[in-house]
């Protein structure tokens, strides 16, 4: 006769009062523009327990430390601390050994938290007993070109069927998006790998989970993000978290199916440039090998086809920006990957932020 499994054991986690207090902390390099809405999100959160915030400042060349200044002055709630390295990781492992909480909300510079937010994660933690809760990233622009990239980090076409991008119901997740945390979790498997300078967030979740804590995706947690607001910076940032990803496929002996496609798209389309370099100069002869150009093609027409179709966009000029942004997305990933699966991330670093 069978027998339903038992649910796993979890390791059990201290409890918690009904509004523990909470720690916001947030890494923070060359944001001068969005810190100010960033901070004002976090700190008009309504929330009955305690909030600090702690502000990792990099080595930001735009009037970003200013910025930073003059929110602290404001508010004692505020804190600051140095991140002259300027990695991610680092940043938030400082302002982390900076708080006094057990509730960790890691807070991105560069997105608003809703209303509500920090309450309604709270009542997760305490009704699930999660290690970590996280939410959706509603994407918008400002700009022509950055909101194109809205509509493709908005899309399942851009960066894939992450329930952080899509989810429509809460569930148990391999990942969360920014994420609000048990201190007594993030203490125990400790903290954010700092040889890590992107994919932080991915290693430190599979940490979590592999200790046998759960993690929660919730649809409730909508965080507007703002994303890279140029062709060079979205190049940037989307290869340098491919060569990331690829690093932690490499060490870690496997990846979830939905980050494979974009690579083989970078593949396909390499052979075909390959081929057509071939051909220019009459090395490749013969109609047999325009068969090498045929993935590169559908995928062109694919991808050209749900640009214009399914991303939306005020007019014809928008629909074909989606085909630009989402091709950019695609191969600056998938090449990224290649690399740093074949030959680990070295010393790749995301400067699409840099000044």
């Amino acid at each position: 006769m069978s027998s339903t499994p038992a649910p796993p054991t979890r390791p059990v986690l201290s409890p918690l009062p009904e509004h523990p207090a909470v720690s916001y902390v947030m890494p923070v390099l060359n944001e001068a523009k969005h810190l100010g809405e960033a901070v004002r999100a976090v700190l008009s959160q309504e929330y009955a327990g305690e909030q600090e915030l702690v502000l990792a400042l990099g080595a930001s060349t735009d009037g970003t430390d200013e910025v930073a200044d003059a929110l602290a002055a404001s508010d004692p709630r505020v804190r600051l601390v140095r991140n002259p390295r300027n990695d991610i990781p680092i940043g938030l492992n400082l302002a982390i050994a900076a708080s006094r909480h057990p509730v960790i909300v890691r807070v991105d510079a560069h997105a608003e938290l809703p209303p509500g937010y920090t309450a309604a994660a709270v009542e997760i933690l305490h009704r699930t007993g999660a290690a970590d809760v996280g939410g959706m990233m509603v994407a918008k622009g400002h700009g022509r070109f950055q909101r194109a990239v809205a509509r493709a980090y908005n899309s399942p076409f851009g960066l894939g069927g992450g329930s952080w991008h899509h989810g429509e119901e809460e569930i148990e997740s391999d990942s969360a998006y920014l994420g609000v945390f048990r201190r007594e979790v993030l203490e125990a498997v400790g903290g954010y790998d700092e040889t890590l300078r992107r994919a932080e967030d991915w290693e430190l979740s599979h940490r979590i989970r592999a200790a046998g804590h759960l993690i929660i995706f919730t649809p409730k947690l909508k965080v507007v993000y703002w994303p890279r607001s140029s062709w060079d910076a979205l190049r940037r940032q989307m290869y340098a978290t491919g060569v990331w990803r690829g690093h932690l496929v490499r060490r870690q002996g496997s990846t979830p199916w939905r980050y494979l496609p974009p690579p083989a798209v970078a593949v396909l389309v390499a052979i075909s440039l390959l081929v057509g370099l071939l051909q220019l100069f009459g090395v490749a002869r013969g109609a047999g090998w325009a068969l090498a150009h045929v993935p590169s093609l559908g995928y062109l027409v694919g991808v050209s086809a749900v640009g214009i179709s399914r991303l939306g966009g005020d007019n014809l000029a928008d629909r074909l920006l989606n085909v630009v942004v989402l091709a950019t997305m695609h191969l600056s990933w998938g090449s990224g990957f290649i690399k740093g699966w074949l030959t680990g991330a070295a010393t790749t670093v995301d400067r699409s932020r840099l000044g």
